[in-house]
């Protein structure tokens, strides 16, 4: 099962990750203010979608890193997700403002994880 490419009109925008916790997390720099949680979610099993105009289902994502390793902009970081049955680990598109559309990430996803949409908000 893919990613919803309607997510933000079927779902409720649920909480926002902070980007001072993502960045002390992931040793990285990261831009603007958070990162959309969209549900449902119940942890540890159900994580939800995470970003906005970048999007990555992380209840689908197995985390093989490859949308990360391939990102000419650095929109992805590492973040960790205990006990998710699919992977403890997640990419967190803790950048997606800083994306430049070229759809790779939704390319290379071997789960169709990962969504970008240039019309939906989630620019600075």
């Amino acid at each position: 099962m893919a990613i919803d490419p309607n997510f933000d009109q079927n779902r409720e925008q649920v909480g926002e990750e902070k980007l001072d916790e993502l960045r002390s997390s992931a040793n990285q720099t990261a831009f603007g203010d958070g990162v959309s949680v969209w549900g449902p979610v119940e942890p540890p099993e159900k994580l939800g979608i995470h970003g906005t105009h970048v999007a990555v289902d992380y209840d689908i994502c197995l985390a093989d890193g490859a949308c990360l390793e391939n990102c000419p902009v650095d929109v992805f970081t590492w973040v960790d997700t205990p006990d998710h049955p699919v992977s403890e680990t997640k990419v967190e598109p803790t950048n997606e403002d800083q994306c430049i559309d070229c759809m790779l990430c939704v390319d290379i996803c071997p789960v169709d994880a990962i969504d970008v949409d240039p019309g939906r908000e989630g620019r600075n």
